[in-house]
């Protein structure tokens, strides 16, 4: 069972290390290369014209490496694996369209607020319905209507709740990573770290999983998840795939994922955390985005109310930036962050089981 989970890590890593130099190639000869904010640090000049959309590249090779596992495994896709890439795939779409009209038909805005604002909207309710349904033997469906942080605590919201909820964290995680991609490299090492940690949530849930009754080290705290090891599979995809692309957007960046990968990145994330029922956790997990988040919510807030600003520059890593950092001394930093973060949150998972014993 647990060897989909190293095809999968292994052929997202191998896809995205092969295809992306050929994507660039590709994109480069159509010209589709990125625009650069002539207010941004001044070291962001060089950026303009470098290629953008590469998150075409970990999107086709997440799903290639996801379904190529199970026919190398023989095991069948379960609905929630299958919701959670059609949430990547369709969040994909919405920041494709965004990168496309803003490359192809030179408007730097892009899709129009509210067009791309009803993208996600239609991608997050379809996945938030859907994934109500489609029970298994034992009465589970790929997310819950409870609310959860380390695994599901008695709080009911109902499904009408729950689709505005799972609404709010889609859009929420799309955004955080939308604004961490600012810097080459920044987004996708910190996106490593939390797809290898979902990787090891599923395969714990999993092993801990209360249909494997009499097995359980610790049947007092086990998990009501419909299919943990398949979202371990997805994540271990993305880990992997994440990590190849980053061999080509690191400092100093051959290709950016633009709205396509930060958005698509953003949705699956939240899919994952949805349907592992660590929905707040996810918080702590990716706790970098949160962060990166609030500097503007804060930065607007704070613009708005006294007329001055808290932060030279909005998002928090151009502010540094401004300070005197080098791109690469931010990047390095916030990755530890991130570390901490995910060393925090796994921790609290864990004891969050133990404490049951």
């Amino acid at each position: 069972m647990m060897n989909q989970i190293l095809f999968a890590g292994v052929i997202g890593l191998f896809l995205t290390l092969v295809g992306t130099p050929l994507l660039i190639k590709l994109l480069a000869r159509k010209g589709y290369g990125q625009y650069i904010r002539d207010d941004g640090p001044r070291e962001h000049a060089s950026k303009r014209g470098t290629p953008t959309m590469g998150g075409i590249a970990f999107i086709l090779a997440t799903v290639a490496a996801y379904f190529l596992s199970k026919v190398i495994t023989g095991k069948p896709p379960t609905y929630s694996g299958l919701l959670v890439l059609g949430l990547m795939c369709g969040m994909g779409l919405v920041g494709f369209l965004d990168d496309y009209i803003k490359i192809v038909k030179r408007r730097s805005l892009g899709l129009r607020a509210k067009a791309k604002m009803a993208g996600q909207l239609i991608v997050g309710i379809a996945f938030a319905v859907l994934s109500l349904q489609f029970s298994d033997n034992r009465g589970n469906t790929p997310a819950s209507t409870k609310l959860s942080f380390i695994t599901d605590f008695g709080w009911t919201i109902g499904p009408v709740l729950f689709v505005v909820w799972a609404l709010f964290m889609i859009l929420a995680m799309s955004n955080g990573v939308n604004l961490t991609d600012g810097l080459d490299g920044l987004a996708t090492g910190a996106s490593v770290l939390v797809f290898g940690a979902y990787t090891f949530i599923g395969v714990w849930q999993f092993q801990e999983s209360c249909a494997n009754g009499e097995t359980l080290t610790n049947p007092s705290a086990c998990y009501e998840v419909r299919d943990p090891l398949d979202l371990a599979v997805i994540a271990s995809a993305l880990m992997g795939a994440c990590l190849g692309f980053l061999w080509w957007n690191t400092s100093p960046a051959k290709i950016f994922m633009g709205d396509t990968g930060s958005l698509a990145l953003g949705g699956v994330l939240a899919g994952l955390a949805i349907c592992s029922r660590t929905e707040l956790l996810i918080a702590l997990l990716g706790g970098l985005f949160v962060l990166i988040t609030m500097s503007v919510v804060i930065q607007v807030g704070s613009f708005k109310l006294t007329g001055k600003r808290v932060f030279r520059m909005a998002p928090l890593q151009h502010h540094f930036e401004l300070k005197g950092w080098s791109e690469v001394l931010v990047v390095v930093r916030f990755w530890i962050i991130q570390g901490i973060c995910v060393i925090v949150g796994l921790g609290l998972f864990y004891a969050g089981w133990a404490a049951d014993k």
